[in-house]
């Protein structure tokens, strides 16, 4: 998304533009949810990985847009150990949040094909994720994502073998993703779309006035709900939380 927002010449929001880290209208609100139940929850090495993630460079657009909140990755950690997951994968890793996140949360001998354009993101998370002790259940691999999908898909013995996908990434490619993962997950698995609520601007009308990176996806995400709403294949649930999650139960 980075090299998108720079070719396309978008402008990053601004703090103003961005608000609070959620979709809750009262930042109040929020703090409370995060210092009752996130927070004092929140493993060390996440903490850290926080920290660093909000000194990255691109911050006021990847503490927003990118980086997974706090409470998405706690929901994540949560959901993960309720479906039993063993066998992930991640696309859009940045500085690994959501991938610790999962990581934390999968057995010991759980394993998460972890996918992203720029190592060098991945690399400024990795010491804590080798902090955390976990490094080793994690296959990262630099590169677009849709070539290491279809080669996993030449390979039956990949077909339905994955519980549970996290994507995070060119929104642009959502649906060209979704066709591909619903040949990987197996039936009862699932997949998680981040970002799908757009900070509230899929509810705003055609004419509201949006920074330019916010209006230069916005199509991509309406298309993208629309889908996922009409696809037979999956059982589906939006979520508020961070900036909106939908989740996809394969169900055939």
């Amino acid at each position: 998304m980075e090299a998108r927002i720079k070719a396309e010449g978008l402008d990053p929001p601004t703090d103003k533009d961005n608000g609070p880290k959620s979709l809750l209208q009262s930042e109040a609100l929020y703090q409370y949810i995060m210092e009752t139940s996130v927070y004092p929850r929140e493993h060390e090495c996440l903490k850290e990985l926080r920290e660093i993630t909000s000194k990255h460079i691109w911050k006021k657009i990847f503490t927003i847009f990118i980086a997974v909140s706090p409470d998405e990755g706690q929901f994540l950690s949560l959901l993960l150990k309720m479906i039993g997951a063993k066998k992930t994968l991640e696309i859009g890793v940045f500085t690994g949040y959501s991938l610790l996140a999962t990581a934390l949360a999968l057995p010991d001998d759980g394993k998460i094909l972890a996918l992203d354009i720029d190592r060098q993101n991945y690399e400024l998370g990795l010491p804590v994720i080798q902090k955390a002790g976990i490094s080793h259940k994690i296959d990262f691999r630099e590169g677009p994502a849709l070539p290491v999908l279809d080669k996993l898909l030449e390979d039956v013995e990949n077909h339905g073998t994955f519980d549970f996908v996290f994507v995070d990434a060119d929104k642009d490619n959502y649906l060209n993703y979704h066709e591909r993962l619903l040949d990987l997950v197996k039936v009862g698995g699932v997949i998680g779309y981040d970002n799908t609520l757009w900070h509230g601007s899929v509810a705003l009308p055609p004419d509201a006035p949006l920074p330019k990176t916010l209006r230069f996806y916005l199509p991509f995400i309406l298309e993208v709900n629309k889908a996922l709403a009409a696809d037979p294949r999956v059982e589906i649930c939006q979520l508020p939380v961070g900036d909106g999650i939908t989740l996809c139960r394969k169900i055939k």
